[in-house]
């Protein structure tokens, strides 16, 4: 699977297992209420979303020109900092808006979720290659 098939479908499985974890992890771990933590999972997901198109055809216009082909560990690794690095910077202002928070406590919170998301994005990517196979920047 390749292009935006593979970029929807991408984004579809992992936007959903997001927005469960998210808004669990607010409303547990950080004890919001339900119904503000399901907006601001939902929030950030479409927020992710957008940035995961950009991110990701940037980071692969990239891989592309690279003369060494195939996603090594340091590669998975840089992709993963690079994504949720990316959405720190978006999310964090989100955050402490619609929870009422300062923007250090939405960092702090945010720094929970970003922990945990470079884990999931590093292992999720890592499941759907296998899955459903290399993009073709990454081919031999």
């Amino acid at each position: 699977m390749q292009g935006l098939k593979r970029k929807v479908v991408y984004i579809s499985l992992f936007e959903l297992i997001a927005i469960g974890l998210t808004s669990s992890a607010l409303v547990f771990l950080a004890g919001h209420d339900a119904g503000h933590a399901g907006i601001a999972a939902v929030a950030s997901s479409l927020v992710a979303v957008v940035w995961n198109f950009l991110y990701n055809g940037m980071f692969e216009a990239w891989e592309a020109r690279q003369a060494k082909r195939g996603r090594s560990w340091l590669r998975r690794v840089a992709h993963a900092l690079g994504f949720e690095g990316g959405l720190v910077i978006i999310l964090v202002p989100l955050f402490a808006w619609w929870l009422d928070v300062s923007l250090w406590e939405a960092f702090v919170l945010d720094v929970g979720l970003v922990v945990f998301f470079m884990i999931y994005t590093f292992l999720f990517s890592l499941a759907f290659d296998r899955i459903f196979g290399l993009p073709a920047s990454a081919q031999a």
